[in-house]
């Protein structure tokens, strides 16, 4: 067994990362950050997100566990004080394992050049200028003309985050597909979208076509990428969203019950 240990700066997780790398030692597991069978992130579901797009190379051979060392995360099962326990259940492994679903995410530029993300939680693209203008088309047909501040495309996993926020459903992280929701989009006599999220299958293509290359930033997860209008002859022609074809796996020694996290998290203990 090969296992990575990916942590944030805090002191506590800097302190969890050494006494959890003194535990493997003695229990014989092989500290590996290069080709690991397992990533152990050790901080919170921002630390998980960034460990995932530094192996995402690596996402059909490896799976992650969380240890949260500050509030509960969706991602992130175990506890700091938990630490025997991870052990014994890295020990013992037998591949156990449970995935999600990806994002996949092409910017598409006139002179046929793409760049290519795979995003775990979300998409948004925005302007901030002015009112964003876009044509969206599902599977190459126009749906509609989208005017407002921008756009969140989510995961199934990361319709709990931005997603939420901004009014989308959440969705069964058994449903293989992905989600649009609109950002303060305008509605009146004059310009009209559907104005409700929308939540794609496993085999749907969504694509943005920009109506000006000015002002716009696309994000994936917490990675800004700000859309140049032009770079010499290469403009922005459109954007694409369908579900990857890889997936993320968790090491399923304790991956708690989805819809325990979203009541743990968003509803607690009210009555």
């Amino acid at each position: 067994m090969r296992v990575a240990i990916y942590n944030n700066e805090t002191a506590e997780s800097q302190r969890i990362s050494k006494l959890l790398k003194a535990e493997m030692s003695k229990a014989g597991l092989v500290l590996d950050q290069n080709a690991p069978n397992v990533v152990i992130t050790i901080g919170g579901d921002g630390t998980l997100l960034s460990a995932f797009h530094h192996y995402e190379a690596l996402l059909d051979k490896i799976r992650f566990v969380g240890i949260h060392t500050g509030h509960l995360g969706f991602y992130t099962d175990w506890r700091n004080y938990e630490m025997d326990d991870l052990v014994e259940s890295l020990v013992n492994d037998s591949g156990q394992s449970v995935s999600y679903p990806l994002l996949d995410m092409h910017a598409i530029y006139s002179d046929g050049s793409i760049d290519h993300y795979t995003a775990l939680n979300e998409s948004t693209v925005r302007n901030i200028t002015k009112t964003m203008v876009c044509d969206v088309f599902i599977n190459n047909e126009l749906f509609e003309t989208f005017r407002g501040d921008g756009l969140c495309i989510s995961t199934p996993t990361g319709s709990t985050a931005y997603n939420k926020s901004v009014g989308g459903a959440i969705m069964d992280p058994q449903i293989v597909g992905f989600q649009l929701a609109e950002m303060a989009s305008l509605n009146n006599r004059v310009f009209r979208t559907l104005g409700s999220p929308i939540i794609f299958g496993s085999e749907s293509k969504l694509m943005l076509r920009l109506k000006d290359l000015n002002g716009h930033v696309m994000t994936c997860d917490r990675d800004q990428v700000r859309l140049k209008p032009s770079v010499g002859e290469r403009k922005l022609v459109e954007i694409t969203y369908q579900v990857a074809k890889k997936r993320i796996n968790f090491a399923q020694y304790r991956h708690n019950n989805f819809w325990h996290r979203v009541k743990d998290s968003f509803i607690g203990g009210a009555k």
